[in-house]
């Protein structure tokens, strides 16, 4: 069998709020363009040093209570070193290592594979940038 490799770049704007936005539909988009029911992975990466990705509910408060662990975590305070930007803008360097920039994820038969309750997210705490990236790459084994 061939391998085969495609790439995409989302661009997403964030707004000026902290932020859990579902890619999910955007994951799912680029599959049924790219990996023409075959089996692989979804490999995703966000190129900045604020910003995560989390496979998780949503909806159901499930984001809200993500953010709101993140705020008892991470203080938007004076404490942190790093302090270019807003108020408490050093939390949103520190945020990559609770909330990883990368994600791998399953994909058969062309489809992502998640759990029933469970979407892609991009978590952007940082204000400061509502401008994001988040590039899919999908390997077809």
């Amino acid at each position: 069998m061939t391998r085969s490799f495609h790439t995409h770049v989302l661009d997403i704007t964030t707004g000026a709020e902290e932020t859990v936005a579902d890619i999910t539909a955007d994951c799912e988009a680029f599959l049924r363009e790219h990996a023409g029911g075959r089996d692989g992975l979804l490999n995703l990466f966000v190129p900045h040093a604020t910003a995560g990705l989390a496979v998780l509910e949503t909806g159901a408060g499930s984001d809200t209570d993500l953010l709101a662990a993140l705020r008892d975590l991470l203080p938007a305070d004076d404490r942190w070193r790093h302090r270019h930007g807003s108020p408490g803008h050093g939390r949103d360097h520190v945020l990559p290592a609770l909330v990883p920039p990368h994600a791998t994820l399953p994909v058969v038969g062309g489809r992502l594979v998640l759990g029933t309750w469970q979407s892609v997210c991009l978590v952007d705490t940082n204000r400061d940038n509502p401008h994001r990236q988040v590039r899919l790459s999908f390997l077809a084994g």
